[in-house]
């Protein structure tokens, strides 16, 4: 039997609140969505847990709002990758545009377009990774700016592209955009034609990306080059290629990232030291061996 803690709940609700902050519908439109009734929203709102809902739909709610009750806290680093990213998506949304951000694994790109995504309105953000096939990718776009994503495909897109003109400056970001399959990839255009100058675009990935693109527009495959060319026909970056740059700007990013989540500040230039060296491939560890470190040092 299924067993949900009064934490679980709190946390559910919780994130219930706070993203409701960047929706422009009204209570009952945001409850339809996590399909609850307004009444009951209303009471969730006010502080009652308990006899509102059956264990499956807090489950489920848990889950498409991807609460764990054991995540570790991971304090937000003002890093250079979060200004550069931060930069560019203010900019995107504010004047309507669209980019590609395409750089190095773990340097932080989708802690910070999540945590974006948090604070800016009507900022949202979708993980292509979890929905890789067209009809998967537009219905999780659907329910993550609002919509209802049941019912026929067709239906689904059209109100996405609609609702998406009628908000004030909306901007989607999609991370690991790479992982779109073709004919979801191609579905970017027509919700980037749908949506000219009154929503903005920001596509995110690592070199699977950039390969994904090149290689189509090479063999001219349909919806390539169209879809670069409305992503501004550029890729924006911010890890250098100079190899002694590449050291010192991961040096700088490591130890950002960990003045601000290890107590014990010994322990920072060791463990960005073990980051730096470099295996056969010459890669350099990120921020993801960074954190494993953190752990494995304050465990001994």
């Amino acid at each position: 039997m299924i067993q949900i803690t009064a934490e679980f709940k709190e946390k559910v609700v919780t994130e219930l609140i706070r993203i409701r902050q960047n929706y422009d519908l009204s209570d009952a439109q945001f409850a339809k969505q996590w399909n609850i009734n307004n009444a009951v929203w209303s009471q969730l709102k006010n502080g009652k847990r308990d006899g509102l809902l059956k264990d499956n739909q807090w489950l489920t709610m848990g889950r498409e709002l991807n609460i764990d009750l054991y995540e570790r806290v991971w304090n937000i680093a003002k890093t250079e990758v979060y200004n550069a990213i931060e930069e560019d998506i203010v900019f995107c949304q504010n004047n309507s545009k669209s980019r590609i951000f395409v750089d190095d694994c773990s340097i932080g790109k989708t802690t910070t377009a999540k945590h974006l995504s948090r604070i800016l309105k009507n900022c949202f953000y979708v993980d292509a990774s979890q929905a890789k096939t067209k009809q998967l990718f537009i219905r999780l776009i659907a329910k993550t700016i609002g919509l209802d994503n049941t019912g026929k495909y067709a239906d689904v897109i059209a109100n996405v592209k609609y609702y998406l003109k009628t908000l004030p400056k909306p901007i989607v970001i999609i991370d690991e955009a790479g992982d779109l399959v073709y004919e979801a990839f191609l579905e970017l255009k027509e919700l980037w034609n749908a949506t000219e100058n009154t929503c903005a675009w920001y596509l995110m990935g690592a070199d699977g990306l950039r390969t994904k693109v090149r290689r189509g527009i090479n063999s001219k495959k349909v919806g390539y080059s169209e879809i670069f060319s409305r992503f501004s026909d550029k890729y924006s970056n911010i890890v250098p290629t100079d190899p002694q740059e590449k050291k010192q700007f991961y040096n700088k990013l490591i130890m950002d990232v960990l003045s601000v989540n290890c107590e014990d500040k010994k322990l920072i230039p060791t463990i960005a030291k073990k980051c730096l060296t470099t295996d056969e491939t010459e890669r350099i560890g990120g921020l993801r061996r960074a954190e494993s470190l953190l752990i494995l040092f304050q465990n001994q």
